[in-house]
């Protein structure tokens, strides 16, 4: 995402890659927003980070008559001196004060247009640098002034400058989230399509600005019904987005993170996730988790968190739909396989990342829910140990744990013989002598599948006081109907 930019005023003290690593912290900050908060993220693309600023190029708070000078000589003089005054207004725009100065401030948007309509290359560039700071404005207002200048950064994205496509990517993704009247000026002037024809650049950085701007359409409210079955299902959009997502040497982690997030909202809108089926997106998908879980095993990089988490939750809710069923799409994560990777990230997770245990429980659930198949691969595989070492991690986690076991244990007495004997019983036990409700409920429905169809284990819950530790919930409203049917199932058998 960030890049080296040439320029007589930007003196850049880091290198590419120290940028990269910055941007990539910051990234982690705005996923995990993302991901738990649900927060409207935007980017800023700078080259000098403020700790970075040279002498004399500290951003000051202007008032109306500076900000009125500094466009007056952007317009006028010899072209240094014009775009010397443009990156003074474009570092006095990092401050939300002078971002309303200048909105309040009658035609400075549009001598800001003119300038970015300009035919020279350098004011360009520093026009579409200011309007990218007025896009990364937390106020509403700000990004509706900026809309004058939308349908030339569509244009743009035609240009022949990577950095300068890349620039107006991520500002329109910026206006985009913000603005409803941005996406509706846009959509009928072929935003989608001119995104489709930016999927095909061979700039790693454009790929990687065009998934954040897409992610950003994707997630407007109206997405669900007015963007992605009328125009992005209708695109090439779906097709480059699996082929980026295909794993081997070219995927990008990058691109790869936009995209699996793109593709999350559209399975999350519900729209045609059958297309998606039909595209082969639980095949890419699953094939990348396994990629997924080879790279954890060679390196400690934390930043394998921001990919897996769209990955997973995009299989899990893609299992969910009928279609799986009727396109063989359960027989495309080949069994075995995509269990043992799913424990090799759970472990990860444990180790690095606790907060995303969820995300691979939660895809372990839909894979046992219907298919005998996976059932028997967790029990082939030995995981119902390192399953249960899980149960201590957080009440949330508790409970899809209990939950996964519940759905090995319904599939009947063969299944239920496999998990018997061994830790699981003394591990529910543990279970019922905790306070939350949920968890307590979960536990319930496994001791009443475990006593249907292995017997045995109904003597072995009373020889360990089973029975006084259900007397703890008995009084709860919530639990008392399934306290005392275990109770009266435990005393008869």
């Amino acid at each position: 995402m960030w890049s080296r930019r040439q320029g007589r005023l930007r003196p850049v003290v880091c290198g590419v890659e120290e940028l990269r690593r910055r941007r990539r912290e910051r990234e982690a900050v705005l996923r995990k927003a993302r991901r738990e908060q649900q927060l409207v993220s935007k980017r800023l693309l700078r080259d000098d980070a403020p700790e970075e600023a040279g002498e004399g190029c500290v951003s000051v708070i202007l008032g109306e008559t500076e900000v009125q000078q500094l466009l007056r000589q952007a317009q006028r003089g010899t072209e240094e001196k014009r775009e010397r005054a443009l990156v003074s207004l474009r570092r006095s725009l990092q401050h939300p004060e002078t971002q309303q100065t200048f909105i309040r401030l009658e035609g400075s948007m549009r001598t800001l247009v003119g300038l970015l309509t300009s035919n020279q290359a350098l004011l360009q560039l520093e026009a579409a640098r200011c309007l990218h700071e007025l896009s990364h404005s937390e106020q509403s207002t700000v990004a509706e002034a900026c809309l004058p200048a939308t349908s030339y950064l569509l244009t743009y994205l035609s240009s022949h400058s990577s950095d300068f496509i890349e620039l107006c990517l991520y500002t329109l993704g910026n206006l985009i989230v913000e603005s409803e009247a941005v996406r509706r000026q846009l959509l009928p002037q072929g935003i989608v399509p001119t995104l489709a024809a930016c999927i095909q650049s061979p700039h790693v950085a454009v790929l990687e600005a065009l998934g954040f701007a897409l992610s950003q359409l994707l997630q407007a409210k109206e997405a669900p019904e007015k963007i992605i079955p009328s125009s992005i299902l209708a695109s090439t959009l779906p097709q480059h987005m699996l082929q980026l997502l295909q794993p081997g040497p070219k995927l990008n982690p990058g691109v790869a993170v936009e995209f699996a997030w793109c593709l999350h909202y559209i399975i999350c809108s519900q729209v045609s996730n059958s297309l998606l089926i039909a595209h082969g997106a639980l095949s890419t998908l699953g094939l990348l988790l396994l990629d997924l879980a080879e790279a954890v095993q060679r390196t400690d990089d934390a930043g394998l968190e921001l990919l897996a988490c769209p990955v997973l939750r995009c299989v899990s809710n893609l299992l969910t739909e009928a279609e799986v069923e009727t396109v063989g799409g359960q027989m495309q994560l080949r069994d075995e396989r995509v269990v043992a990777a799913l424990f090799i990230l759970l472990q990860f997770f444990f180790q690095k990342q606790p907060s995303l245990l969820p995300e691979g429980l939660w895809l372990l659930n839909n894979l046992t829910a219907k298919s005998p198949s996976f059932c028997t691969s967790l029990l082939s595989l030995d995981l119902i140990e390192p399953l249960l070492q899980l149960l201590p991690v957080s009440n949330v986690v508790s409970v899809m744990v209990l939950t996964i076991l519940c759905n090995v244990a319904e599939k009947g007495p063969a299944y239920c013989q496999r998990l018997w004997p061994g830790p699981l019983l003394p591990a529910l036990l543990q279970t019922l002598f905790l306070s939350d409700t949920e968890v307590v409920g979960q536990s319930l429905e496994l001791l009443h599948l475990l006593f249907l169809y292995q017997p045995e284990a109904v003597q072995v819950f009373l020889q360990q006081s089973g029975l006084q530790a259900l007397e703890r919930h008995q009084e709860e409203a919530q639990l008392q109907d399934r306290v005392y049917a275990l109770q009266q199932t435990a005393l008869q058998g």
